[in-house]
């Protein structure tokens, strides 16, 4: 036993990896890895997220045998490195043709337990009872004489359930989250306080574990954390970046505080959950405490709220090209805000030398416009190439003309200038191998102000899901972040501009977007009736009117390319309305 070994402490690793779903080779590599280092600093239990093994979420290749074979066959190797570590590895385990979502407990080169998920989520993003069935027994284990729950994700979000079972009836003094637990803006603040009342109510450490990286429209931000029986936040992983969190853990004083809580003691006695554990008991370990002081430790949290989003759509755009297998992408350029965000976001997330920037004026593109898209090429030093489409837009008029007769000039044309961008930008895009980005938002995605086939056709929606003036104020913090302008400041005050026709505005086909994203997210992520969006104090015929947009331009958005969930309830695996549906509210 090492001379620094002390029965009441334990050296514990969170890893927190990115996975790709389907890798599971590129997967099992990272996580052999991550234990490897871990060893190199005496670690003896290293914990890593949700489904590490398969990536998150797997969907449907869950229904694939060969593929739950290989990710059994991949548990098999990481067990073989073991030797001297404690490691728990998500992975889908599988009994009586029946599959679970499930935490192995391995130690010295032999899985010593394995825990299935015990509640499922089944809302939101979330369809695992599609796949999964229940668990029925928490485990426990032992290790240097330390009692060790282990649950995963949605049992943190149930009360009185799993692990206060391990706390109350188990005498667990650490438990250990896995977690894939995707972000959305708030969604970080609301798991910690749920991590600290687990551990205050049930006194004891909380580890929480959760995985980082961009897998289609999810992003996960990370965002692990350690607390203590007190509420304390102990450390803290990176948000949104891979981190190897390293930390002694003491749980020395937790009998003590236990026997002298009234209210732990009164939630033991009146607890009515009853569970049949499985109970592990692990070899001890050695623990090398002395090197303790040269682990950083970070305990507060370094991003702001835009800082947050911004890098949540950083994470996710990068992921999703690269993942994927593309270097390149390519996007229009029109002048405005919202390409100027998207290009921003690209350049962050996949250097300056993969982007394409394509402006395609027409007669009633201003030369203003023409300037702030080449000024953004320049500040952001992308390539930048100009393709007019007066000519073609000519040519589609005059073909058009024995049918169109003399009918005036409207959303048609407008259409089919965006359909001739649309065109140009897959054109590329097919020709070189590009991902094409669209540069649409939210609030026009909600009621339509977009083009099917137009500005809408591309290989994935960064803004997606970022209303409006959301957009304004990330941009306008990324100005002030960089200390200088990236995005151009006439771009930033201008009104919003299709510029399909002349003199147009936004705000002659909607209401200002000031009023209008309030509306949409009442309707759209809070499910608030007429009545309740009204009592909030909006015009009712404005409130009508931007609920009946919404609903006639499901179609519209069913088509659309996938895009960055932000937002409590984004369109997509979120917000699922049938096409046809006569029912308005």
């Amino acid at each position: 036993m090492h001379k620094d070994f002390d029965p009441r402490k334990l050296r514990i690793a969170i890893a927190q990896i990115n996975t790709t779903v389907g890798d599971l080779r590129g997967n099992v590599e990272k996580i052999i890895h991550n234990i490897n280092e871990a060893k190199k600093n005496s670690i003896d239990l290293i914990a890593f997220p949700e489904l590490t093994i398969t990536g998150y979420p797997p969907e449907d290749l869950l229904l694939q045998s060969e593929f739950i074979e290989e990710n059994l066959r991949s548990l098999k190797q990481i067990v073989k490195t073991t030797e001297n570590i404690t490691s728990i590895i998500g992975f889908v385990d599988t009994h009586n043709q029946k599959l679970f979502n499930s935490a192995a407990v391995i130690c010295n080169g032999k899985i010593c337990g394995t825990y299935h998920k015990m509640h499922l989520p089944n809302y939101g993003v979330f369809d695992e009872k599609r796949y999964f069935k229940e668990g029925i027994h928490p485990v426990i284990f032992e290790l240097n004489g330390i009692k060790i729950g282990v649950s995963i994700c949605e049992d943190l979000w149930i009360p009185d359930s799993v692990i206060d079972a391990q706390a109350l009836n188990g005498g667990i003094e650490i438990g250990i989250n896995i977690s894939a637990s995707p972000y959305c803006s708030g969604k970080i603040e609301e798991r910690e306080k749920l991590v600290i009342d687990k551990a205050v109510k049930n006194r004891i450490i909380m580890s929480y574990v959760n995985l980082v990286g961009g897998q289609d429209e999810l992003v996960f931000d990370g965002s692990s954390l350690i607390v203590d029986e007190n509420g304390e936040t102990l450390c803290r992983c990176k948000e949104f970046e891979e981190d190897l969190l390293i930390f002694d853990l003491d749980v020395s004083s937790i009998k003590n505080i236990r026997n002298d809580d009234i209210f732990f003691q009164n939630r033991k006695q009146l607890f009515t959950g009853k569970f049949d554990f499985k109970s592990v008991k692990l070899p001890t370990t050695s623990v090398q405490t002395s090197n303790s002081s040269s682990v950083p430790i970070q305990t507060f949290r370094k991003l702001d709220y835009l800082s947050e989003v911004y890098q949540a759509l950083v994470l996710g755009t990068r992921d999703y090209v690269f993942k994927n297998g593309f270097t390149k992408v390519v996007l229009g350029l029109s002048g405005g805000i919202d390409s100027a965000l998207t290009a921003a976001i690209a350049v962050d997330a996949l250097g300056e030398e993969s982007i394409v920037g394509v402006a395609m004026p027409s007669e009633f593109s201003s030369q203003s416009s023409l300037e702030d898209a080449r000024q953004l090429a320049t500040n952001l030093d992308i390539e930048y190439i100009v393709i007019p489409i007066q000519r073609t837009f000519e040519q589609y008029k005059e073909m058009l003309k024995p049918v169109f007769s003399d009918l005036p000039f409207d959303t048609a044309e407008e259409n089919i200038q965006a359909r001739i961008r649309g065109n140009i930008i897959m054109g590329l895009s097919n020709k070189f191998g590009w991902v094409a980005l669209t540069t649409g938002n939210k609030s026009e995605w909600s009621v339509g102000y977009c083009t099917l086939y137009g500005d809408m056709a591309g290989g994935f929606a960064v803004i997606k899901d970022v209303p409006k003036t959301l957009v304004f104020q990330l941009a306008k913090n990324l100005n002030e972040k960089r200390g200088k302008v990236i995005i151009p400041l006439n771009t930033l005050n201008k009104a919003p501009s299709a510029e399909l026709r002349h003199n147009q505005k936004d705000e002659d086909s909607l209401p200002p977007y000031r009023v209008l994203d309030p509306i949409l997210s009442l309707y759209i992520e809070k499910n608030a009736t007429i009545k309740e969006i009204v009592n909030q104090g909006f015009d009712e015929e404005t409130v009508r009117h931007v609920i009946r947009l919404v609903d006639i331009n499901e179609y519209k958005r069913r088509q659309g390319p996938p895009g960055i969930k932000i937002t409590p309830r984004a369109f997509g695996k979120d917000r699922r309305m049938p096409v046809t549906n006569k029912y308005r509210i």
